[in-house]
């Protein structure tokens, strides 16, 4: 990566951070790890988005860090502060509709940095803003901070829609290029995109809640919308996996409605998959996913590809199930609290367990 060049015109960069109850010292280093490891004339303002947070912290320590900052440098950082809590998927909207460069990274506020993480991404999106882009993972650990390495992946889903890393495709390893863009199917977390490009492909579905399974619409809807998402080996940002998520205790039950909209709006023959994989009945589901009309519209005036074309030409290691009967726990018809079920280990023998219909059942 040390070896590449880039552009010297490049576009500015607004970098988004969203918080709810974050602590005030991760805020900030994340905010200098932003400022010291993103050239100056390439960043053209920090945008903090409170959801809503309860720590008395964040209010008048950060109002004060913040107007240290823009008394030397006016309007540099802008926060924004949500009167009730929208959610990470709203939040990341409200950032964009603040920010004024024309590319906008949209990240946790939990991250740090590493050195030449922007002109990759940035020079990949003057080239086609099409590009949707993320950068490589690495992980800070929640307890020490200390920094540990990810190997590069491309990132993808299961028929649940939680995100999961992937081995990059066979044509990335065929070019014998550690450095080059890996083209990956979904978005598992934060990203970097054009500006307007964002609002022409229809932002984020603001009809889900809390957050999960946004990334992985994203990233179908700009497949098969006519753009591309791919992950940059050279732009590399370390993130704090947490110990608990900071939204909701519950946050299976948001996964799992997103992931029903998504279905219905995008998947057509295969949202069957989505209902299979959630143990669910398609008919009468019993879930409100609230109204998709505006979706299914965004769809049709984009002129969108098919979900068998995505699976066939951008996610082709996703295993399809068209030939299934019935799904659903099967149950020992003599005693009928034991199931079957996949056992401790992968690849073994099906054994009697204890019904509790969960995915391995």
């Amino acid at each position: 990566c040390r070896n590449l060049t880039f552009p010297d015109r490049l576009p500015e960069v607004s970098i988004v951070f969203i918080f709810v109850n974050e602590a005030l010292s991760v805020i900030l280093r994340s905010i200098h790890s932003a400022i010291d490891r993103t050239p100056a004339h390439l960043l053209k303002e920090i945008i903090l988005v409170d959801d809503n947070s309860n720590n008395e912290e964040l209010k008048e320590k950060l109002k004060k860090y913040v107007d240290e900052v823009n008394a030397r440098k006016p309007g540099f950082i802008k926060v924004v502060r949500h009167s009730k809590q929208e959610g990470l998927i709203r939040s990341r909207v409200s950032g964009w509709r603040v920010a004024t460069a024309p590319v906008v990274a949209l990240f946790d506020a939990h991250v740090e940095f590493n050195v030449g993480w922007a002109e990759p991404v940035l020079t990949r999106i003057k080239e086609n803003r099409k590009r949707v882009i993320s950068p490589s993972f690495d992980n800070i650990k929640y307890d020490n901070f200390e920094i540990e390495e990810y190997p590069l992946s491309a990132q993808g889903f299961d028929w649940e829609l939680w995100c999961r890393y992937l081995n990059p495709p066979k044509s990335w390893w065929k070019l014998e290029n550690t450095t080059a863009p890996i083209r990956s199917p979904a978005l598992i977390g934060c990203f970097i995109v054009d500006r307007e490009y964002f609002q022409e492909i229809g932002l984020l579905d603001e009809g889900m809640e809390v957050y999960g399974g946004e990334n992985v619409e994203l990233g179908i809807r700009v497949w098969q919308c006519g753009g591309s998402v791919e992950v940059l080996p050279c732009s590399r940002i370390a993130h704090i996996e947490r110990a608990h998520k900071p939204y909701t205790e519950d946050l299976t039950a948001h996964v799992r409605r997103n992931a029903l909209r998504v279905a219905e709006v995008w998947m057509d023959e295969f949202k069957s998959h989505v209902y299979m994989a959630w143990n669910i009945p398609q008919e009468d589901s019993g879930i409100d996913i609230g109204d998709i009309s505006e979706r299914k519209a965004l769809r049709k005036k984009l002129q969108c590809k098919t979900f068998r074309w995505y699976l066939v030409s951008v996610y082709p290691e996703m295993r399809m199930y068209s030939d299934t009967v019935a799904y659903g726990v099967l149950q020992n018809s003599l005693k009928s609290d034991l199931c079957l079920d996949q056992g401790p280990d992968t690849e073994n023998i099906p054994i009697v367990y204890i019904c509790h219909g969960m995915t391995p059942q």
